[in-house]
């Protein structure tokens, strides 16, 4: 039975004379689609305020390039049948960034690449992550990571399935793909950062009022 692929590719562009480099995802099916990381991670894929840094590479000689950020947001890719929010790696971090693809999206996949953080509580922590954009959006989400951890999550935030870490595996599972929107895919961050200013702004006036009296 035909089987559509998500791969994480990178990919090389020609813009103007100028050859750009993007941390991509290719879904292969019965439509081809390309998402390009969009959040990329500062003195990993970018080196953030480059003419203030540069001195530091020329004189560790250390050759290292940028990869381009894809400025705008994209569509669900579509695989299985079903509009797909994809993200890549630490995005995954960013629920603001997640919410983009909503209420369009019936179900999320990240990938992810950990090999950098060894034997540590970095991919436990991002995993738990993982579990909380399924939460907060209200849709499954299918984690892949290429050194373990890689599991299916509900849209409750459940973990369905994981692999372990450090050994091959292979994921079995389903999950549903789910509509509609929830509080945060409506409002974002929004409720949180009106609380925040409620409770400074009555912190500065309960301190006004001590000082008056």
């Amino acid at each position: 039975m035909p089987a559509d692929i998500l791969l994480g590719v990178l990919e090389r562009s020609r813009n103007n004379e100028r050859t750009e480099f993007f941390n991509s995802a290719l879904g292969l099916g019965v439509v081809d689609f390309m998402y390009r990381k969009q959040h990329l991670v500062p003195f990993g894929e970018f080196l953030p305020f480059r003419p203030l840094f540069s001195w530091v590479l020329n004189y560790l000689n250390i050759p290292m390039s940028d990869f381009t950020a894809w400025p705008t947001a994209q569509l669900p890719m579509r695989l299985a049948g079903q509009p797909v929010g994809v993200s890549i790696c630490y995005e995954n971090e960013f629920g603001h960034l997640i919410r983009k693809s909503l209420p369009s999206s019936a179900l999320l996949i990240n990938l992810s690449e950990e090999g950098w953080f060894g034997n540590s509580l970095a991919p436990h922590q991002r995993l738990q992550m993982a579990r909380m954009r399924a939460m907060e959006s209200g849709r499954a989400l299918i984690r892949a990571s290429n050194n373990g951890l890689s599991a299916l999550i509900s849209a409750k935030g459940e973990l369905l399935t994981v692999a372990p870490q450090f050994q091959p595996d292979t994921v079995r599972g389903s999950v549903a793909p789910m509509s509609g929107a929830t509080p945060f895919v409506r409002l974002g961050n929004l409720p949180i950062l009106l609380l925040s200013v409620l409770v400074i702004t009555g912190s500065f006036l309960k301190r006004f009022r001590y000082r008056a009296v």
